[in-house]
């Protein structure tokens, strides 16, 4: 039975069709962020980038240098949806663009996390073996079948991103549809239907379809007799998102997930009418890399079970401290807001320097640096670097540093006696420099 689940040979039409959506998407993602200036804002104007924390040593090429860099991932999008050279464009993206990823966070998403998962899983599919560039080529390439453990790899993965994702949502703020007033809010100028957006009744829908989407989707594509009604509320649902949104790639990625869920000879005959179909004979070949696969997955599929609830063993609310937050599939949750001082003080002469963010980072960086505490602690050490360069010993305090979650009333956030240039990060601890929980308190 477990044989027949991942070693039976099906019809390879769904990676087929899925390559190419995939390659148009990462090439529309890369050029459309060179385009839209998220390039410039995010990676060439930044005098610091905020990069994952023990990633400082990923720096931005200097100059135009990352137009390059996401001009050439853009082109092996191409490369990838036409199977041209297909596993050296598919590794040599997944490479650049989780280093791209894990070199700033400013402007984190998790659809940039779901692309380096997808991407690496990619690496090893057989998505060239049909209507690509390489099986023209190379006619010995050429294949009607794949695997069985490739669709149950995709299905799995996108279970664990919706089901963390729908657990996520339920807590106090989304329950009661707050959330989704802050949400919508910024959306109130949007043309025809900004003013529908901010109507009580819209909120209590889409705040109790987003948990039930996200809990029921994967399950209602897998079962027969509700495929194509869960299809079709997936486009609306995914279209509404972007459109509300404006999230890029990531709504179409998941609408073009969907091919996995339909039987190969539906997406064949959709798609490939000229392609050979397979002809399944129930046929189960078990690789002789059967247990260094299974090793691999278990591994894979085990991390990705534990990541998401990394937070549960560190102290306090992943709300509030932000600890074990990323890579969770925790979506659209919150909104945070922080206002502070910084200090920096020499130590030897004790002159004090009040700090200016702006003259430090750009305006989403400022954001960030008052209501995270990592970017806090990230801006603290950049800034004694810099005072170091200039034969300086100092400390750097963030005062009155208070932040408000949700748009609910401002709360005391870090300890502003502690020199956050002097203590360390920890990676699977709570930081003591964040004051305790104020949550509650600032719900009244």
């Amino acid at each position: 039975m477990f044989n027949k689940l991942l070693f039976q040979k099906i019809d390879n039409s769904p990676l087929i069709i899925f390559r190419i959506f995939f390659g148009i998407l990462i090439s529309l993602e890369c050029f459309g962020a060179i385009a839209t200036g998220w390039v410039k804002r995010n990676l060439i104007d930044p005098k610091y980038n905020f990069p994952f924390i023990d990633f400082d040593w990923l720096q931005p090429l200097p100059g135009s240098g990352m137009y390059f860099y996401f001009s050439l991932m853009g082109l092996l999008g191409l490369c990838i949806a036409l199977g041209f050279k297909y596993r050296v464009s598919i590794i040599t993206f997944t490479l650049l663009w989780a280093v791209t990823y894990l070199m700033q966070k400013t402007a984190y998403n998790n659809h940039y996390y779901l692309l380096i998962l997808i991407s690496f899983l990619m690496c090893f599919f057989p998505a060239e073996k049909a209507k690509s560039i390489d099986a023209k080529l190379n006619p010995n390439l050429e294949t009607n079948s794949m695997y069985s453990y490739v669709k149950w790899t995709i299905v799995l993965q996108l279970f664990i991103v919706y089901a963390y994702a729908s657990f996520a949502k339920m807590y106090g703020d989304w329950l009661d549809f707050s959330m989704i007033k802050v949400l919508m809010h910024p959306r109130r100028d949007y043309w025809l239907i900004g003013e529908v957006l901010q109507q009580p009744w819209l909120h209590s829908i889409i705040g109790t379809a987003g948990i039930l989407f996200d809990l029921l989707i994967v399950p209602a594509l897998l079962f027969k007799p509700t495929r194509r009604a869960a299809f079709f509320t997936s486009i609306i649902f995914h279209l509404f998102n972007s459109i509300i949104f404006q999230i890029g790639i990531f709504p179409y990625l998941s609408i073009a997930f969907s091919v996995f869920f339909f039987e190969p000879k539906t997406i064949q005959s959709t798609f490939f009418k000229s392609k050979q179909p397979f002809i399944s004979l129930n046929n189960t070949i078990v690789p002789n890399y059967k247990n260094s696969l299974l090793l691999l997955m278990s591994i894979y599929f085990i991390a990705q079970l534990l990541l998401p609830v990394r937070h549960y063993v560190i102290e306090d609310d992943v709300l509030w401290t932000e600890e074990g937050h990323r890579m969770s599939w925790r979506m659209m949750l919150r909104s945070r807001i922080g206002k502070g001082n910084f200090k920096v003080v020499n130590k030897n002469t004790k002159q004090i320097f009040e700090i200016i963010p702006k003259d430090y980072l750009t305006a989403s960086q400022e954001r960030k640096v008052f209501a995270y505490p990592d970017f806090a602690w990230q801006f603290a050490q950049y800034l004694k670097i810099d005072f170091e360069n200039k034969n300086m010993d100092v400390a750097v305090y963030l005062e009155d540093s208070q932040i408000s979650i949700n748009r609910k009333p401002y709360v005391p956030f870090i300890d502003s006696t502690t020199d956050l240039a002097a203590v360390p990060w920890k990676r699977l601890q709570h930081h003591l420099w964040i004051l305790p929980s104020n949550i509650e308190a600032s719900t009244n």
